[in-house]
């Protein structure tokens, strides 16, 4: 018997993200309006909206619904901002900065999630975020400097390549650690000086390519 969606999306946003204290507003619209049943296989459809990542094929998973309203907020997105995405995977969070900021620019990896990622982009409406396939962890730099960068993907260490795209008032938002335990970290300027903020333990996909982990 197939669940209700909208009201298992609502559960979500009360019982996963307000309970565990999200609470910018527009984040939790901005989750409440994209539907994530649309972003990964049909068959796992009834788990949408689980307390919990997904998998998508070739070894890639979609994040936690928690997880990607964290990233959101600790990212402080007024609307305005140009703000780019390693990792799309097939695009859910780059749908939700897609409605948190003016533009987006979002990075994948793995050719087969770029393609599904182009098409439901376009079938849900996402023209403002633009889609590369290519190596995340060298940015994109012909499009810097950003306003916010996020990176869905572990790293085993803060990427200076990355730092280097954003604006001077901007913030890298990473889960730094190892391959099976990281914490969320957000990196920006204070006086002239990187200083990182710490939002908790998490578990991700390692990052690949030439700042991501050795194979």
């Amino acid at each position: 018997m197939s669940i209700d969606l909208r009201q298992a999306r609502e559960r979500m946003v009360v019982e996963q993200l307000e309970a565990r204290g999200i609470t910018d507003r527009r984040v939790l619209e901005a989750m409440r309006a994209v539907a994530r049943h649309r972003f990964i296989p049909a068959e796992l459809e009834d788990h949408a909206y689980d307390d919990g990542p997904l998998p998508i094929g070739d070894g890639q998973t979609i994040s936690q619904p928690y997880m990607v309203a964290l990233t959101c907020e600790v990212a402080a997105l007024a609307g305005g901002e140009r703000v780019l995405e390693i990792g799309t995977g097939t695009g859910y969070e780059a749908a939700v900065l897609g409605r948190l900021a003016a533009e987006v620019y979002s990075i994948e990896c793995v050719a087969h999630l770029y393609d599904r990622a182009c098409v439901i982009l376009r079938s849900v409406g996402a023209e403002n975020v633009n889609l590369r396939l290519g190596d995340g962890s060298m940015g994109w730099p012909e499009a810097a400097p950003f306003d916010a960068i996020v990176v869905a993907a572990a790293a085993p260490g803060i990427p200076k390549t990355l730092l280097d795209q954003l604006k001077p008032d901007g913030r890298l938002v990473i889960p730094i650690g190892e391959e099976d335990l990281q914490t969320l970290v957000r990196i920006r300027r204070f006086s002239g000086h990187w200083r990182e903020e710490y939002f908790g333990e998490c578990r991700y996909v390692k990052m690949t390519g030439k700042h991501g982990f050795v194979e």
